[in-house]
């Protein structure tokens, strides 16, 4: 445990960055997989832009790592053509 009062306050950041990371890499889970169940290319196209969009965000937060967004933007980008 902490021994200095500026200890037990970065515990309490930590905690509350954990929580909106953990909810911000279930939305981009959620959203990922609902892109990658559209059936059609041209559904497709209308929404890579903003799934795109919400991983250059988790990535700008370091939510993920630069190659991994990098590998899943490529794999996605597959299913519009």
């Amino acid at each position: 445990m902490p021994n200095h009062k500026s200890c037990w306050k970065r515990m309490r950041q930590n905690e509350i960055r954990r929580e909106i990371n953990k909810r911000y890499r279930t939305f981009l889970r959620h959203t990922i997989k609902s892109f990658s169940q559209i059936d059609g290319a041209e559904a497709a196209k209308e929404k890579f832009p903003g799934v795109i969009s919400v991983i250059d965000t988790a990535r700008k937060k370091g939510i993920l790592h630069r190659n991994k967004a990098a590998r899943i933007k490529s794999r996605l980008s597959r299913k519009i053509v």
